[in-house]
């Protein structure tokens, strides 16, 4: 018997069936700020759907109802729009959703880590659920659903869909202070079909309470490129620790032995909210069919962090989606989407 090709977890710049996020509701920790932080979920629905389709978990059918109005009226193409309900926690599901492994031959095998609200920071056994709730609704069709008895989020890992994963200590540490540093690298190659593991000791960001997720700090791009936040004001505290990780980030060398081509990303003011500071990462961008989107924060840097942006991913369009109201909840658009691969999602 021929053996199945080997799965790979493909990288985020890879063609895509759709884009997963689940709507902000009264029952969430957006009930403060709802209406403001709608006005992303439907700039963001508006820029996915002219790209691909985006699936929309709603946590009963009144909030579908709700998010379907605001996304007619704001002349979001409901036809590439699919509703799921099913119960949620929060809505960061780059964390609670599923990371997709994929063959060759069209397999496809979804990895349910287990979800502990960012180390038992939140309550969280609604969203630990949620994968098996979208396998049981027949989002995914046939295929193979993994759970893994061990805590990772999608935010804590990039892949550059060849084999090499980079992730942070400081996060992975934080999950599994009892696991020396070898132990977890053979889990994640092992649940992640990965060759290799590259570790970030160094990088956070004030107001991030992931424990400084690769997602907030450095993104693999096509062609052997980082991308990566930046602070180049030396009067404020992350700039040490951010020129630290650049030169990890320096040291760092492809699967065949070339240094990586660094895009260092501009540095937004501070952004405070009642005297608490924001983590307004540029680095927190999406990636969909034919375009990156990119988080805009009001800031003078939005448009240069754009153009950086852009230049790491060529061919592509760049859209900036208005995400001023998601860092008052510690994230930004990368944390709010899952990526489906192509052929996953009928």
């Amino acid at each position: 018997m021929t053996a199945s090709p080997p799965l790979r977890l493909p990288a985020e710049w890879e063609p895509q069936s759709a884009v997963l996020v689940a709507w902000p509701h009264t029952g969430t920790d957006w009930a403060e700020r709802l209406a403001e932080v709608e006005t992303t979920y439907v700039a963001l629905a508006a820029a996915v759907t002219r790209f691909q389709p985006l699936v929309v978990v709603a946590a009963d059918d009144a909030v579908r109802a709700h998010a379907e109005a605001l996304l007619r009226g704001a002349g979001v193409n409901l036809a590439r729009v699919r509703f799921v309900e099913l119960p949620y926690d929060d809505t960061w599901l780059r964390d609670s959703g599923p990371i997709t492994l994929k063959g060759d031959d069209g397999r496809f095998q979804l990895a349910d880590f287990r979800f502990t609200g960012w180390g038992g920071k939140f309550g969280a056994d609604q969203d630990d659920a949620l994968i098996a709730g979208l396998v049981e609704a027949g989002v995914f069709g046939r295929a193979a659903h993994r759970r893994i008895d061990w805590a990772l989020e999608g935010g804590g890992i990039e892949s550059d869909g060849e084999g090499t994963v980079l992730t942070t200590w400081t996060c992975l540490h934080q999950r599994h202070p009892e696991q020396s540093r070898e132990a977890m690298d053979a889990i994640l190659r092992d649940s992640l079909h990965a060759g290799r593991i590259l570790w970030l000791d160094h990088g956070y960001l004030e107001g991030d309470d992931t424990d400084a997720h690769i997602d907030t700090l450095a993104r693999f791009a096509p062609g052997g490129r980082i991308v990566y936040q930046a602070c180049d004001d030396p009067a404020d505290h992350h700039h040490g620790e951010l020129g630290r990780m650049a030169t990890e980030l320096a040291s760092l060398r492809t699967a065949d032995g070339r240094p990586y081509a660094l895009h260092p990303l501009p540095w937004a003011r501070p952004i405070l909210d009642e005297g608490r500071r924001l983590a307004a990462s540029y680095a927190n961008y999406l990636v969909v069919n034919g375009a990156v989107l990119v988080p805009a924060y009001g800031d003078a840097a939005d448009d240069a962090a754009a153009r950086v942006i852009g230049a790491a991913h060529p061919g592509r369009e760049v859209l900036q989606v208005p995400c001023r109201p998601l860092i008052w909840q510690n994230g930004s658009l990368h944390c709010i989407t899952m990526q489906l691969p192509a052929g996953l999602v009928d």
